[in-house]
């Protein structure tokens, strides 16, 4: 076995994928389902209004990325959508929420971003939701 050997196996990669994919998808909604309930809770919602829309809408979008987003890429479905929010959120909360922060409030959600760039960049892969829709394409076009 060759440590430099730069080629990879298809398997182990797609493996790979779903691995990544499922984890980063479930930690992620550990926090979308905090704000959800806090959501649901009623009554005064203290949640930080990063971008100026307003502490209720700010939330609601933050729960829409972390939980149905994240559900989305747990099932590789539209993943390079469902990254999207994601990959703003993430931004938001490194260059505006924590903007004055050091690095380790940053640390997370930069880890996060790198992640969600990635999959954003080489997609679902073979064990998805988008590779069996896009099988059904393939067939229908012969």
């Amino acid at each position: 076995m060759n440590i430099f050997n730069t080629s990879y196996n298809q398997n182990l990669y797609d493996i790979g994928i779903l691995l990544l994919r499922i984890t980063v998808g479930c930690f992620m909604m550990t926090h979308g389902l905090h704000k959800l309930d806090m959501l649901m809770e009623g009554g005064v919602i203290k949640f930080a209004d990063p971008i100026g829309i307003g502490a209720k809408p700010s939330l609601i979008l933050t729960v829409f990325a972390e939980l149905v987003c994240s559900f989305l890429i747990v099932m590789g479905f539209a993943i390079r959508l469902a990254a999207l929010p994601l990959i703003v959120t993430m931004l938001v909360i490194i260059f505006v929420v924590h903007a004055k922060d050091g690095f380790t409030h940053k640390e997370l959600p930069a880890l996060y971003l790198a992640i969600y760039v990635l999959l954003l960049i080489v997609g679902s892969g073979r064990f998805s939701v988008d590779r069996l829709i896009a099988g059904k394409k393939r067939k229908s076009n012969y």
